[in-house]
């Protein structure tokens, strides 16, 4: 078990470090999304999907 572990320690850091990173990306959607902010990035004056993305309001 040692032996494998030794021989993958940079897989095994890679997919961890990538892991973290996804998981801080959907936090962080999950945050703008909570506020209201726009997923897209663009205002939603003109968006033919702004009746969509917001129909809490």
């Amino acid at each position: 078990m040692l032996t494998w572990l030794s021989q993958n320690i940079a897989t095994i850091i890679l997919c961890a470090v990538l892991i973290a990173v996804v998981a801080a990306i959907i936090i962080h959607m999950i945050k703008n999304k909570k506020k209201g902010k726009s997923a897209c990035g663009c205002g939603c004056a003109d968006c033919p999907m702004r009746s969509a993305c917001h129909t809490q309001k």
